[in-house]
């Protein structure tokens, strides 16, 4: 059983968005690895990682932003130009560069563990399952004779 109380409610209530938000920070850094780009353009692209708007909210990516730029990650500067609003855009550093590479080796064997989990957990579901089906044709078999 999972630990604490209400762990049904927070399963139900997809809390896995919740474990997931720090996976922001590496796909906003990959977004800015590929250029430069203001907060709301941002927030729009992480759909691309499957992030819909329930899952982050846009004050997660900002507090990402602020702190990666606290960081030496990300560097902004506002952009005046155009029509409308002035735009804060960020732009990632060398810095932040290397903290990408730093958080794709990190998530490559991340992959491996949850791969082998995963592998794991679908083995031992069909052995169960094949087990119960044993069971249950012993059983069929015997209220037959």
């Amino acid at each position: 059983m999972p630990p604490g109380r209400g762990w049904r409610k927070r399963w139900r209530s997809r809390s896995w968005a919740q474990r997931i938000s720090r996976f922001v920070e590496p796909c906003l850094l990959l977004l800015l690895h590929r250029g430069d780009s203001h907060g709301y353009d941002l927030l729009e692209r992480l759909r691309e990682f499957g992030f819909a708007e329930e899952t982050v909210d846009s004050s997660v990516v900002y507090r990402y932003l602020r702190e990666m730029e606290d960081r030496g990650f990300i560097t902004s500067n506002w952009d005046t130009e155009g029509g409308g609003p002035p735009r804060r855009v960020y732009r990632l550093t060398s810095e932040g560069d290397q903290y990408l590479a730093w958080w794709v080796n990190g998530l490559r064997g991340t992959r491996e563990v949850l791969g082998g989990f995963l592998q794991a957990y679908d083995d031992h579901m069909k052995l169960e399952n094949h087990c119960l089906e044993g069971r249950m044709a012993r059983v069929d078999y015997r209220s037959s004779s």
